[in-house]
């Protein structure tokens, strides 16, 4: 969680110096090789996994976990999932170790209070939180003023999220610019690969990943990916012109912003306007609150993919990722395999335009993303070794691969809800959609008409933001 406090005679900063700063703190160029992994888990009950866990018995469990001596770093959500964070690593198989190690003291802990961790995308017990901060008090509130998206995504939702190096200054497979274009056209691949939130009822009836229909769904703009253009200067305005969640308060009053008011117009405020100006902290924590599904800081955070089921799912998408970033040869084949896709996406911002929507509801059972992400694991399963990864690791990734990924499955459809699931987008014909035809029209050059999403009332699309044109 960041940090909550905050100075009060730090120099206040100007419109100019913001941008500046985004652009220094959000993408630091250099050869890639480092790679971290940050992992969230449900915690259920060890004999009742739709147990309500009461707050008490949640925080004995947090508080022993943090009397652990961790390499990574712990955390909990607001809903009390579990977050450990690994230190970046100079290999694939230091970040997995670290990781290993320190999720076999966290297992042994929770036995002792007869709770697991569970890897599942999306918790189907209903959203309550249990973590009380003023940052999650006034994050909660603002998600209410566009529905229950947003304390579904902070009390039930869970992922692993894969850190890679920004790239290096230079063009080519390993540079910034392409490893930034690469994350946003693999994400969708990512999303239905490895989707693991499947739902029968509710909003997202029929999709394989719930999740990411709830992260789509969360604001009008701290959930999107900035523009296409220069990295630097997109995320830099997209940035500033996202509004302000929090404005943090030293005197313990609630750190509600005004509506409406973005960073860029915080910079602006005149001493007259009733809010004290900006200063380098407030960026730093305003970028830590907004959620687009690639968040650069400094390195590159791949935040779409699903919790994965099974103690050691988690490694597959670390390695997949790894390769596919860092390996140039790998690099190369998986921009070829997903370029094709930016036709199906459109111009709308990700995860709400129709790539990631289809990769949401159906998987890897789309064709054209199944036929990419065919060819994105097969160069992975060739780059592993390169990269130094163990024969364990390459042997999950390609068992992963065979039963998956060739097969058009993605985890979802071996849990119960995913058959049942499958049932459901049957009953809505929305099968018809996924239909092979659609990769003959692609592989022809042709776009693949979208299926038409229809929003549950629930969870309305919400309006574009009066001072910024969206995308």
């Amino acid at each position: 969680m960041p940090h909550e406090s905050r100075s009060d005679d730090a120099p206040a900063l100007t419109e100019a110096e913001t941008e500046e700063l985004v652009r220094g703190i959000c993408f630091k160029t250099g050869p890639p090789g480092r790679i971290g992994a940050e992992l969230e888990w449900l915690v259920h009950d060890t004999g009742d996994p739709a147990a309500v866990l009461t707050p008490e018995r949640l925080e004995a469990a947090h508080q022993a976990v943090r009397g652990l001596t961790l390499a990574s770093r712990f955390t909990t959500e607001p809903g009390g999932q579990l977050e450990l964070s690994s230190p970046p690593a100079d290999s694939l198989m230091e970040c997995i170790d670290t990781l290993r190690a320190d999720l076999d003291l966290v297992r042994a802990t929770l036995r002792t209070h007869d709770l697991r961790l569970t890897g599942l995308g999306h918790d189907r017990r209903p959203p309550r939180r249990v973590l009380r901060a003023p940052r999650y008090d006034a994050m909660e509130r603002y998600f209410d003023r566009t529905g229950p998206a947003g304390r579904a995504m902070m009390c039930s939702s869970a992922s692993v999220q894969v850190c890679v190096d920004a790239g290096q200054e230079e063009p080519g497979p390993l540079g910034h610019a392409r490893r930034w274009a690469l994350a946003h056209l693999l994400g969708a691949v990512l999303v239905a690969a490895f989707a693991n939130s499947p739902a029968a009822e509710g909003p997202y009836r029929g999709w394989r990943s719930a999740r990411q229909g709830v992260w789509a769904d969360l604001d009008h703009r701290r959930n999107l990916a900035p523009p296409p253009g220069e990295p630097r200067a997109a995320w830099a305005r997209h940035a500033l012109d996202t509004e302000v969640m929090c404005l943090r308060s030293a005197d313990g009053a609630p750190w509600d912003a005004p509506g409406g008011l973005t960073f860029r117009d915080w910079t602006r405020t005149a001493a007259g306007d009733g809010l004290r100006r900006p200063t380098r902290e407030d960026l730093e924590y305003h970028l830590t609150t907004l959620f687009p599904p690639v968040r650069p800081r400094g390195h590159l955070e791949l935040r779409m993919i699903d919790a994965q089921p099974g103690e050691d799912g988690w490694l597959v998408p670390v390695a997949v990722v790894a390769a596919l970033f860092d390996d140039p040869e790998a690099a190369e084949t998986a921009y070829r395999a997903v370029k094709a896709l930016g036709d199906t996406a459109g111009p709308a911002a990700a995860p709400r335009n129709p790539l990631w929507r289809a990769a949401a509801r159906y998987g890897t059972a789309h064709p054209d993303l199944g036929a990419a992400a065919r060819a994105c694991f097969r160069a992975a399963l060739d780059a592993l070794p390169r990269i130094g990864a163990s024969g364990p690791v390459c042997d999950a990734v390609a068992d992963f691969t065979e039963r998956y990924v060739e097969q058009g499955r993605c985890p979802a459809d071996d849990h119960p809800l995913g058959r049942a699931s499958t049932d459901a987008r049957r009953a809505d014909g929305a099968l018809a959609h996924a239909r092979p035809a659609a990769g003959a029209r692609a592989a022809a050059g042709r776009p693949v008409p979208p299926p038409a999403d229809r929003p549950h009332p629930s969870y309305p699309m919400l309006r574009t933001h009066r001072k910024e044109p969206r995308t």
